[in-house]
């Protein structure tokens, strides 16, 4: 009977599976994680959020035409709310929602400002679609339980450091040399990265291979799933013909 309620209260595989996954959705970078470190993730990751794209907003409505425009240190603000969570558990109802606004105001603030500053649409829709890209590989390797090694994030900058470059360049007056840099820069390492892993873990074959360390993950192969189902499958018939 005591240990009824210590059940109740360890969270589920699933649980903790779901929660992992909106960590790696963030796409934290290396100053964000910095500040989660230091937080000692002590802060709830949604809240904090919520404010940081309200005033984001807020402040590209405003106007970002000039280079001194206060929107244009937005980032700041985003990274010093939303920074210190990224290492805190997102497993409360409603963290499903931080990875989407995280993505809005990322995707809308360098769409405002490279439309403001005179970059080429193409290019800045180029460079939209490599961050989504990046994105949904993140997503669907979580989903077949294959998780991006760490320094894909790291040398990929993080939303934090894509945003304060591009911070950094509109105050300098550099903005569309920089996000054509960082498409091309971008767009190959996300390219070559998801492609070569795709081919080393063997997608489409069963296989599955835990990035970090090269080992096989707990599911295993295809076949050997197939395997342990038939297994639980006869054992599951013996014992109700031996009840009949």
């Amino acid at each position: 009977m005591s240990e009824a309620p210590q059940q109740r209260q360890k969270p589920s595989e699933e649980f903790l599976f779901h929660g992992d996954r909106l960590v790696a959705y963030r796409d934290d970078g290396p100053v964000a994680q910095t500040l989660g470190r230091l937080s000692g993730g002590q802060l709830p990751p949604l809240l904090p959020l919520l404010v940081a794209a309200i005033v984001t907003g807020i402040l590209l409505i405003a106007g970002v035409g000039g280079q001194t425009s206060p929107a244009i240190f937005a980032p700041v603000l985003a990274l010093l709310l939303a920074g210190p969570a990224s290492t805190h558990p997102h497993n409360g109802r409603l963290d499903w929602l931080v990875p989407p606004i995280m993505r809005a105001i990322e995707y809308g603030y360098i769409s405002t400002l490279a439309f403001a500053h005179d970059v080429s649409k193409p290019l800045t829709y180029a460079f939209i679609g490599v961050l989504a890209y990046h994105h949904y590989d993140t997503v669907y390797r979580t989903r077949q339980r294959l998780w991006p090694a760490k320094w894909v994030f790291r040398a990929g900058l993080g939303w934090d450091g894509r945003l304060l470059i591009v911070a950094i360049a509109t105050l300098a007056g550099e903005l569309p040399i920089t996000i054509a840099v960082l498409t091309v820069y971008l767009g190959l390492l996300f390219g070559i990265e998801s492609v070569y892993t795709w081919t080393r873990t063997g997608t489409g074959k069963g296989i599955m291979v835990d990035l970090e360390d090269e080992g096989e993950a707990p599911g295993g192969t295809a076949a050997e799933q197939e395997e342990e189902a038939e297994a639980a499958r006869a054992e599951a018939k013996a014992a109700s013909e031996e009840t009949v």
